[in-house]
């Protein structure tokens, strides 16, 4: 697949994250423009894209995605521009007094995503992802991998769309109210519990530096949000301590997916699987 050869004379810079860059096309203001990172190999940038026009025909509220395209240095895809978006995240950030009303709105999203049913002759499932991940991982022993895959298969089964990476900056809003997913490289299929994992992460289990520069919001926001996440997504009479304590080895997979990405190890994460490896 070849990409097509852009002038990105024509773009102005909107933003950057991890992965690349984010741009606006200065006349057309329907385009958006995501660039990757040089490092990024070229497959998992095809991939994503493929993905994005395979959830997108499923219904699901994401944008809508373009073609594949290249500046001579860079890939990336273009998308229909989310006029006037705002992550939760970053609205929870601006105006921290409304953190309950992001945080059930931001699960209401999620459930309505979650109650979705997907073909999984289409797409890949998580628990195959995640055991895929596992065994290219070079930061946990044999003895870890194999308790940690034996975890993967005993969780439960499921159909319902597998974001990859369901933080709350990951969810925008645009300027009429609608909602959106964005960032859904790593989609899949499977049980709600291991998306919801990475909720967990950015909430609970991330460092306030980290809150603070990412997400825009100190962390006990973050933990308010987290409780009325709970209440939102799994009912009012939910205990929180004990949705933490369920979802807790989920959150820690979720280090499979940032180890690929950073090349780097997280203790801090792996402590979150410390039950599952027997380490507790």
């Amino acid at each position: 697949m070849e990409p097509v050869k852009i002038d990105l004379s024509e773009y102005v810079h909107s933003g950057e994250g991890a992965n690349g860059e984010s741009f606006f096309h200065r006349t057309d203001p329907s385009i958006m423009l995501k660039l990757y990172n040089t490092s990024a190999p070229t497959d998992i940038i095809i991939n994503e894209m493929e993905l994005s026009h395979k959830v997108y025909d499923a219904g699901l509220p994401v944008p809508r995605p373009g073609d594949l395209v290249t500046d001579g240095e860079r890939i990336g895809i273009r998308f229909e521009r989310i006029r006037g978006k705002v992550s939760f995240s970053r609205a929870v950030g601006n105006e921290p007094e409304r953190v309950e009303e992001y945080a059930r709105r931001f699960a209401a999203l999620c459930k309505k995503f979650h109650s979705f049913h997907m073909d999984r002759t289409i797409f890949e499932d998580v628990k195959e992802v995640d055991k895929k991940l596992l065994a290219a991982n070079p930061f946990f022993t044999e003895e870890e991998k194999e308790k940690i895959a034996a975890f993967i298969d005993a969780a439960p089964d499921g159909d319902a769309p597998y974001h990859g990476d369901l933080q709350y900056s990951n969810a925008v809003i645009d300027a009429d109210g609608n909602e959106f997913f964005i960032d859904l490289g790593d989609f899949a299929v499977g049980h709600p519990y291991f998306d919801l994992g990475m909720v967990l992460l950015c909430t609970v289990y991330d460092d306030e530096e980290f809150i603070r520069e990412t997400f825009h919001m100190t962390k006990a926001a973050a933990l308010e949000f987290w409780k009325y996440f709970v209440k939102g997504y799994f009912g009012e009479d939910a205990d929180v301590d004990e949705v933490t304590e369920l979802l807790r080895p989920y959150a820690g997979l979720k280090v499979l997916i940032i180890e690929r990405n950073a090349g780097v190890f997280f203790p801090q994460f792996h402590a979150l699987l410390d039950e599952v490896t027997g380490k507790a």
